[in-house]
């Protein structure tokens, strides 16, 4: 079973989505820096809990994982306007542990990959040193799970190679598992 390409299969629709930074989702262990103009008491380096929520002064406990900065920071205004006449608040992300992908199967080396960016299928298969001589690369599989279950997608490492079917070679999100038989 095949699922619908999540990312356009066009080298124009994959550009638009690899330029756009505020689509990345904040998660538990990254590293955020977050800055209110003009207040340097709340200018701070703050680790999202596993749990993913976080705490800032004035504000109090946020829930941040699966939001964007952008989104965060629209919390936190929220919040922080309370105290502060329109805040100006900065959320950054200057450490992302949360965005690991996992490899496994017939690979020189599986194991958790982070992605410092976006990673296609592809990609990951080339951090885990590639597919051995045994491998069934026309049969693996990308596994994720989502609120309403788990999603099995197939990718044909042939195919894709080849430029048949460059859409199976979606952008993975993290928590995705690579299983190459």
């Amino acid at each position: 079973m095949f699922i619908a390409p999540l990312v356009a299969a066009g080298a124009e629709g994959k550009a638009a989505n690899l330029a756009s930074p505020s689509t990345y989702q904040i998660g538990p262990g990254d590293m955020l820096k977050i800055s209110v103009w003009k207040e340097e008491d709340m200018q701070l380096d703050v680790l999202v809990t596993p749990d993913g929520g976080i705490t800032f002064p004035l504000a109090g406990e946020v829930k941040a994982s699966g939001l964007t900065t952008r989104e965060l920071s629209n919390a936190l205004v929220a919040k922080l306007k309370r105290y502060i006449p329109h805040p100006n608040v900065t959320v950054s992300v200057i450490r992302s542990v949360s965005n690991k992908v996992y490899v496994i199967g017939k690979v020189t080396r599986p194991g958790e990959f982070t992605a410092t960016g976006y990673m296609d299928v592809l990609q990951a298969l080339t951090m885990a040193g590639g597919v051995t001589p045994f491998a069934n690369a026309d049969d693996i599989k990308i596994l994720r799970r989502t609120k309403s279950g788990s999603i099995v997608m197939e990718f044909d490492y042939d195919e894709v190679i080849s430029g048949e079917r460059l859409d199976m070679n979606i952008i993975l999100k993290a928590g995705d598992t690579v299983v190459v038989p």
